[in-house]
């Protein structure tokens, strides 16, 4: 987890403890994309980093002192001489901002070494190497390190996590206090993810949360028993919320999305919810006029939902995720391509009654389509694969994992396809050595995975070097993928990171 920049290097691997990215990612995908994405991440976020330039010599050649860099979280804490306090938390550090911190005059070195360590503005800029968890920690080490990064700058696309139990400090008396969300408010924070709370919960929330009235643009609620009442108190109070996310909250009704949803809302989330069926659809398409993107994973919901959005949102409405909507079929597919033409992004992800028809009726409809997902659709066959090169021209990305009667045949029909960048076929297992021979002429391809893919042998994976423009490669649980192979990518495919 690190603020994107140009240029920088990649932090380590660190635990997400606290603090998670919302993607936002180039291809448009969000939260719902992570899966496919994260072995890619994961190797990313464990690429080894070079020391910051920024550096000064008299710094960076004492020998007794470590030269900062991203092998450790506490390197720089190392530097100052200063360990983190045991048990700090690294979501907010509410616990640790009453402790006692160093002055510039305590750390280590000369009179020139010190000011050094406090200096604002290669401080502004060193900081911008280190992971969100490492800032947390060197947020620690003294005040003036503090200062600095407490910008919100430095904290833009993160998104604190916070459990129930760590929103309450119990007393001396047993008596449980809410916690100071102060450092929360000076970081700028404009959402938050709360796991397990309740309606008591939320109130707490809002009335301590300094900027919750305006400020907080987006709240995730995981897991957690808020009712109707509660869902109600929190869009009324939370007047800035525009991205709403409710996973895992089985204790809200539908009749809690009619009285509480507000027309400002414009992204909208929702799974693993139970009470969620076709009337929760007719709220969203009746009160949520300007949703741009709807993700839902609702086993209940059925064909007659999607007749539900309006003409309104067939403008509005770029993004739709149905993921595991078991009784969705090509029926569902017909009222869906009509009432939602403008569709950049779709994924039926395990809509498993979805066949080559459903498939035939989105390419011939939408064709602005730039990411469609139908991974695990078991009756997906090579036949979708034509209507989806012949229809689809903007496609960039597309995901075919588990369809498991994928063949060859099919992946000659996706070569023609120019405009295609990202291409999963995860335990595609009919997918053989003469089907990767279509791909190699495929120049605007920059990620290809083949995870799982059982009839891949070494001849046919070594292949691949000819797509000389290929970014990632992914060949994780891939038989063919032996040592020798990594190591012949590693020298004739160098631009390329491939997934083990």
């Amino acid at each position: 987890m690190s603020n994107p920049r140009n240029g920088d290097t990649k932090p380590p691997c660190l635990p997400r403890n606290g603090l998670v990215k919302i993607p936002t990612q180039p291809n448009g995908l969000g939260s719902a994309s992570i899966t496919k994405g994260t072995p890619a991440v994961k190797n990313r976020l464990c690429q080894p980093s070079s020391v910051p330039a920024i550096l000064s010599p008299a710094l960076a050649h004492r020998s007794d002192l470590p030269i900062p860099s991203l092998a450790s979280p506490l390197s720089l804490a190392t530097l100052a001489s200063v360990s983190s306090p045991p048990g700090a938390s690294l979501a907010g550090l509410n616990a640790s901002e009453g402790s006692e911190q160093p002055s510039p005059e305590r750390l280590p070195g000369s009179p020139s070494e010190r000011q050094l360590a406090v200096d604002e503005k290669i401080l502004n800029r060193l900081f911008w190497y280190f992971s969100a968890c490492e800032k947390c920690v060197l947020a620690q080490v003294c005040k003036a390190w503090r200062r600095v990064l407490y910008q919100p700058k430095f904290w833009v696309g993160l998104t604190p996590v916070l459990h129930t139990k760590e929103l309450y400090n119990i007393l001396p008396g047993g008596e449980k206090e809410f916690v100071s969300l102060q450092g929360f408010a000076v970081r700028g924070f404009d959402g938050f993810c709360l796991v397990g709370v309740s309606d008591l919960d939320i109130c707490e929330f809002i009335d301590n949360y300094p900027l919750s009235k305006k400020g907080v643009k987006s709240m995730s609620l995981k897991r957690s028993t808020i009712t109707d009442a509660g869902l109600e108190v929190m869009l009324e109070q939370m007047q800035g919320v525009v991205r709403l996310e409710l996973s895992g909250c089985n204790d809200f009704t539908e009749a809690g999305l009619w009285s509480s949803l507000n027309a400002r809302i414009t992204a909208l989330s929702v799974s693993d919810c139970i009470n969620v069926a076709d009337d929760a659809i007719a709220a969203i398409s009746q009160l949520l006029p300007n949703l741009t993107e709807l993700n839902l994973q609702a086993y209940h919901v059925t064909d007659t939902a999607l007749a539900y959005f309006t003409a309104k949102q067939g403008y509005t409405t770029h993004t739709l995720r149905l993921n595991s909507c078991w009784e969705i079929t090509n029926h569902g597919v017909v009222n869906m391509v009509h009432s939602l033409p403008n569709l950049s992004v779709l994924s039926l992800s395990g809509c498993s009654k979805v066949t080559d028809d459903g498939v035939e009726l989105v390419a011939e409809n939408l064709r602005k389509l730039r990411s469609l997902d139908l991974s695990w659709c078991p009756r997906i066959t090579d036949m979708a694969l034509e209507y989806i090169a012949c229809d689809l021209h903007k496609l960039e990305e597309l995901v075919l994992d588990r369809c498991v009667r994928i063949t060859d045949t099919g992946l000659s029909y996706l070569s023609t396809m120019s405009s295609l960048r990202s291409l999963y076929l995860r335990w595609c297992c009919q997918v053989q050595d003469f089907g990767l021979k279509h791909l190699l002429g495929m120049g605007s391809l920059r990620l290809l995975s083949l995870a799982g893919c059982p009839l891949l042998t070494t001849t046919g994976l070594s292949g691949l070097v000819q797509l000389q423009e290929l970014e990632e490669l992914e060949l994780t649980n891939c038989p063919g993928a032996t040592p020798e192979l990594f190591k012949y990518f590693s020298q004739h495919l160098p631009c390329c990171m491939v997934i083990e």
